[in-house]
């Protein structure tokens, strides 16, 4: 009996039971599976949204990549990197570095985050706070299944609505045509257009002058246009420059 318990063929035999036992316990045992996920790094993202994306909620510990689940986690739009972390038994850690919106365009009923580079991303939740640009264009920003057709607006537009938000804070909303840049209404009744790019203060200072000229002659301008300082126009009404 000694040497049948001994011997190397029930020695493997016994091991090979612990062994199966032991895959059983961790297999049903909900130690081993991953339930709780928290996620730092984020502020305008949701922690469903980056959780979901990961694919490990309810996953179990030797079935989860943390490089596939990182992966995944920066495909979502407005997210720079992302890291995944397991250890044993069950946890995880998911470190988020998130795209930070400057501003939102308005176009078809719509809002997007713009972020330092122009890039359009989809608008998760209300910033008020934010320099919001109304695109008046006609262009098609979606397709049907609601993806983004345009994937950023450029460098200069965006550069002279933050400057312009800078020299006059409380201006509101900025308007955009592809043909006459950036406009805004002025509170005493016009339209006043200032092209793109990052000469706008001397377009303010052109403009400032058009609107005391009139004044003085007591003429109420339909629309002022300083898109290019040197050769200003305006619509006054029952006269145009």
């Amino acid at each position: 009996v000694k040497q049948m318990v001994s011997s190397p063929r029930w020695i493997s035999i016994a091991l090979l039971c612990v062994s199966l036992y032991a895959m059983y316990t961790i297999g049903i045992k909900g130690d081993f599976y991953l339930t709780y996920i928290p996620v730092e790094g984020i502020s305008t993202i949701s922690p469903d949204e980056i959780v979901g994306a990961s694919g490990l909620a309810g996953a179990h510990i030797f079935s989860a990549s943390p490089e596939q689940a990182a992966a995944r986690i920066n495909e979502l739009p407005g997210v720079i990197s992302a890291t995944v972390t397991l250890e044993w038994p069950n946890l995880v850690h998911i470190a988020v570095q998130e795209d930070t919106p400057v501003a939102i365009w308005q176009q078809a009923g719509k809002e997007y985050w713009i972020n330092n580079q122009g890039y359009l991303m989809p608008a998760r939740r209300e910033m008020p706070e934010l320099l919001h640009i109304q695109s008046e264009s006609t262009e098609v920003m979606e397709d049907a299944e609601g993806n983004l057709l345009r994937a950023f607006i450029p460098l200069e537009l965006l550069a002279g609505a933050q400057q312009l938000q800078a020299l006059r804070p409380n201006l509101g909303t900025l308007y955009y045509r592809p043909n006459d840049g950036l406009s805004f209404d002025d509170p005493q009744g016009w339209r006043v257009y200032l092209g793109v790019g990052t000469n706008m203060h001397q377009k303010l200072v052109v403009y400032q002058a058009i609107v005391t000229d009139l004044q003085e002659r007591s003429l109420q301008p339909e629309y002022i246009s300083v898109s290019n300082p040197t050769k200003p126009y305006y619509r006054a009404f029952g006269l145009r420059s």
